[in-house]
């Protein structure tokens, strides 16, 4: 049988397909928990380095904002320091301070005022007509006059456009006086949207009222900026004074929000960015990974499925030499068998073949002495012939029998029928039992099954088990019973003998190759090897029972089933 078609047998293509199922699971299962613990640890590492990124930009810029704010306080608390109520009060010296801030700083600052106590600018510098314009109603000159400095929310106030003052508050003659300055908006406002990372990351600021005091890149649903406070609240804090959350807007997209407190807390500074933007870069990384793992996985079957068919190629080869190794064995316990029956089957064909000699002699004297026209003689030479005739028949028939069992081993299956084949083996063994002095007796079932098995493989069986039992009764004589019975749809053949025994310690060996306790050159150790093996070739079984002094029974189990 060549390999290509042996290979489609089920035991092959089920082994085929068992070790490429071994070959994927071991690979894949370290590939998986390997590739999955390192993206889980690298997706944690990114995390926290973005987090740890994000958390530097924010704090950076609420450092920057909170300079801006103390930086222009401090100029203006510089003036207030350095001149007098009496100087601040003439617009001159207001015009020129207003000049060197916005030569230093630009267009930072807009103008300059200076308020009494009940509201009134009474002295103005800057674009606007705003001399002598009432504050006194307005919020944070209620706060100002209060505090000693002051830096309001950003308002549109009398001038209409959104800007914030800075104020500090003087005395004179125990009356207090506002030094206020205007902060141009858009030149606060840059500072927030220089906060800008990926494609939709950006920051704005909201005061305690929850009212924007920056311009937001992005609309944002005014009904959320009140779930901010909350949500940073409930957010991780950083001893920096940082808030990290996560939060889906309403079309179910999570947001990153990274926020922190400025100016004394009463602003907040909040960063905000698609969380699918921030861990772009992690996905893409996951993608590839993916990628690399499927291609991979798909290397691995492939590999699997050439690396099983080859390997089964070689198991299916080493079966093929086994089962040739094992069909050598046989053959050799046959020759081994055929030299211990070569004996008897010598005596039994000397006897027809002197009966023979004896007549043919018969013959001859008649034919010399007398006329071979007498009827008496003439009957006498047919009765001789008849008896040659049928010795010779004999010598035949058990010269066949010797060819048959000699000839090699047919393992293809035919029509058995048990008790005939029984039969046969009684006839084999007859002459050595007779030497032997063993009595050999049959218990055979009627209308037994017939069997489709290879009859020359069963026939070595029970040849080999009576050879082993003719051994056993071999110096002292007794008895062999072989006999054939059906039982729960199996043909049970037993081989049953007087004998010694076999020791216990001997019963779960007797079975392995080249195990025996016959002398050195009489026994070979593979005659019950061969049986166990041959047996089970069958999908039966044999076994065996022993007592010490009482005998052994061999039981050869043959199963009825649709394939035999």
């Amino acid at each position: 049988m060549n390999q290509p078609r042996r290979l489609k047998e089920p035991y092959y293509k089920s082994l085929i397909s068992k070790m490429i199922f071994i070959f994927i699971a071991v690979s894949f299962a370290p590939l998986f928990i390997v590739s999955g613990t390192i993206l889980n640890q690298f997706s944690i590492s990114y995390k926290e380095k973005s987090d740890a990124h994000l958390g530097e930009l924010v704090l950076k810029h609420r450092q920057n904002i909170d300079g801006f704010l103390m930086e222009k306080l401090n100029n203006i608390r510089f003036m207030a320091k350095f001149f007098s109520i009496e100087e601040l009060n003439k617009k001159g010296v207001l015009r020129n301070n207003l000049d060197a801030l916005k030569t230093e700083y630009g267009s930072v600052f807009e103008d300059l005022g200076l308020i009494n106590e009940q509201g009134i600018q009474t002295t103005y510098a800057g674009p606007f007509k705003l001399e002598n314009a009432r504050y006194s109603d307005s919020e944070w000159f209620i706060k100002a006059i209060s505090n000693d400095y002051f830096i309001s929310d950003v308002f549109l106030g009398l001038r209409g456009t959104p800007h914030f003052i800075i104020t500090v508050r003087l005395k004179s003659d125990g009356k207090p006086w506002i030094l206020r300055a205007t902060i141009n908006f858009a030149a606060f406002n840059s500072l927030v949207e220089n906060l800008r990372i990926g494609k939709t990351g950006f920051a704005f600021i909201l005061n305690n009222m929850g009212e924007f005091q920056s311009k937001p890149v992005f609309e944002i649903d005014h009904e959320k900026i009140n779930s901010f406070y909350k949500l940073i609240q409930e957010g991780r804090k950083t001893k920096e004074g940082l808030f990290f959350s996560e939060m889906a807007d309403d079309s179910g997209r999570e947001n990153l929000y990274v926020a922190s407190l400025i100016k004394n807390g009463d602003w907040i500074l909040i960063y905000q960015q698609d969380k699918s933007d921030a861990f772009a870069d992690l996905t893409h990384a996951k993608k590839m990974a993916i990628f690399i793992i499927l291609l991979g996985g798909i290397v691995i079957i492939i590999t699997a499925f050439f690396l099983s068919k080859w390997m089964v190629t070689r198991i299916a080869l080493a079966d093929r030499e086994k089962e040739l190794m094992n069909q050598q064995v046989i053959e050799t316990g046959k020759l081994a068998s055929l030299g211990e029956l070569a004996a008897g089957i010598a005596h039994e064909i000397n006897n027809p073949v002197a009966i023979m000699v004896e007549e043919a002699g018969w013959v001859r004297d008649i034919m010399e002495d007398e006329k071979f026209s007498n009827k008496e003689n003439k009957d006498e030479i047919e009765r001789a012939l008849t008896q040659i005739k049928t010795q010779g028949k004999r010598c035949r028939e058990i010269t066949q029998k010797l060819l048959s069992f000699a000839r090699k081993t047919d393992t293809s299956k035919e029509d058995v029928r048990i008790n005939e084949l029984i039969k046969d083996v009684i006839g084999f063994c007859a002459q050595r039992a007779k030497f032997s002095n063993v009595v050999i007796v049959s218990k055979l079932q009627e209308n037994l099954p017939v069997m489709r098995l290879s009859h020359t493989e069963i026939q070595q069986v029970l040849l080999n088990l009576m050879s082993n039992a003719l051994d056993s009764l071999e110096k002292r004589g007794g008895n062999i019973t072989l006999s054939s019975a059906l039982e729960d749809n199996e043909v049970v053949i037993s081989v049953e003998d007087d004998g010694p025994g076999i020791p216990r310690s001997n019963l779960g060996r007797i079975f392995d190759p080249f195990f025996t306790t016959k002398p050195v050159g009489k026994g070979t150790g593979l005659g019950l090897s061969i049986c166990y093996g041959i047996v089970k070739e069958m999908g039966g079984e044999i076994t065996v029972r022993s007592v010490i002094d009482a005998g052994t029974t061999f039981h050869v189990r043959l199963p009825c089933t649709k394939n035999n």
